[in-house]
C-alpha cells in the first residue's frame, strides 16, 4: 500500500496545529497514522519571530528512501525549513 508523508490537523478551533504524519494513502486526514514524524505549529509565539516545527529527520529520510510520497504542503515545509533535504519527484 503506497504511503503519503502529509498533514494532519489537531487542536481547538482557533489554535490549530499539524503532526507530520507517515500514512497510507487511502486514510482520511485525521485517520490514526502509521507513524507520527514531527508537529508543525504555524502559529507564531509572543516572542518569538517564528513558526515552530519539530520533526525527526532520519525517519523522515527513512520513509522517503522506502517510497513514501509527501504531500504539496510537506514539500513546501521541507523545502522552507531545511535546505539540505533532497526530495525526489517522479
Amino acid at each position: 500500500m503506497p504511503m503519503r508523508i502529509r498533514l494532519s490537523m489537531q487542536g481547538n478551533k482557533n489554535s490549530k496545529f499539524f503532526h507530520i504524519v507517515a500514512i497510507p494513502h487511502t486514510k482520511r486526514r485525521d485517520a490514526k497514522p502509521t507513524e507520527l514524524l514531527g508537529i508543525y505549529d504555524p502559529r507564531v509565539k509572543p516572542g518569538v519571530e517564528h513558526r515552530t516545527v519539530h520533526w525527526s529527520v532520519d525517519r523522515i529520510r527513512y520513509w522517503l528512501s522506502v517510497g513514501a510520497v509527501p504531500s504539496d504542503r510537506v514539500v513546501k515545509l521541507l523545502e522552507m525549513v531545511s535546505s539540505d533535504f533532497v526530495l525526489a519527484t517522479s
